[in-house]
């Protein structure tokens, strides 16, 4: 971005327009995101209230350095610049694709599968569910959403939608600050958190042909595999994953709406994503 000059003109404009104001440009931008969220199907407005209609839920969790990652290196950052030195502030990260919340696409784990920029968009809106398997991970750090907790739930809440993402929350999205409590051990082979049985997943991309699964821990595998049946498995049906998910107990079981933008990395095997949810009226 930064041409010869840029901070001299920077500091100058803001100097003489005597800091930063709302302009034309800006509340153009604002109305447009208000059109957006008013057109989207069951539009959500957020108004509170856990699981409550008419809301968004922010299922993503902030990107810091020294995010827990499962065995690569966490998030890096450094300042480049300030604004009381440059006139404007910018950061330098470095990080692998499967850092913070983030995407595993089909391509993560199957060579020749689908990388991040061939998701389609259509894919990336999708309804959601949340399975709660919370009270059986605190007895079990390795607890797994099985089939058996899919028909229940269905039992319950009806059947899951076609092209659904399908999540876990085993509330683990509550350890993230700790990134030894939230591995569950200090290296692999030996980490502890909870994850899908392999047969859940593949029961959910054959019966009920899901768009995706998500998960609230580091893997959609449990930590004490070492085989990661479900990332083998269920990406070769050229469905995505999501990982590191938060605030999954801001929606209802059944009945959101998920928009789950990951970056367009040239070549990538998944990417960082901003995922909302949105409960409609």
């Amino acid at each position: 971005m930064c041409l010869p000059d840029t901070a001299e003109i920077v500091r100058e404009r803001v100097e003489a327009e005597g800091g930063p104001r709302v302009n034309r440009r800006t509340a153009l931008l604002g109305a447009a995101g208000a059109a957006l969220a008013a057109s989207f199907p069951a539009s959500a407005l957020a108004n509170g209230g856990r699981g409550r209609k008419g809301r968004m839920a922010d299922l993503t969790h902030t990107f810091t350095a020294g995010f827990p990652v499962f065995t690569f290196d966490p998030p890096a950052r450094s300042t480049l610049v300030t604004i009381p030195a440059a006139g404007f502030y910018a950061q330098q990260w470095t990080f692998g694709e499967h850092s913070g919340t983030h995407m595993d696409a089909p391509g993560h784990f199957v060579l020749g599968g689908r990388l991040s920029p061939e998701i389609t968009l259509q894919e990336l809106i999708a309804p959601i569910v949340v399975v709660d398997i919370s009270k059986r991970a605190k007895d079990d750090p390795n607890a797994m959403v099985e089939v058996d907790d899919l028909t229940k739930f269905e039992r319950k809440h009806g059947r899951i939608p076609k092209d659904a993402i399908v999540a876990m929350d085993s509330g683990w999205a509550d350890k993230v600050d700790d990134p030894l409590e939230f591995k569950g051990g200090p290296t692999f082979p030996g980490y502890n958190f909870p994850g899908f049985s392999a047969d859940a997943a593949l029961w959910l991309a054959e019966e009920r042909d899901v768009t995706g699964i998500g998960v609230d821990t580091l893997s959609l595998d449990p930590g004490n595999s070492s085989t990661f049946p479900v990332h083998v498995n269920f990406l070769a049906t050229d469905r995505y994953g999501l990982e590191n998910l938060a605030n999954l107990d801001q929606l209802p079981a059944k009945g959101a709406w998920v928009i789950a933008l990951p970056m367009k990395i040239a070549g990538g095997s998944g990417g960082p994503l901003r995922a909302v949810g949105l409960v409609p009226r």
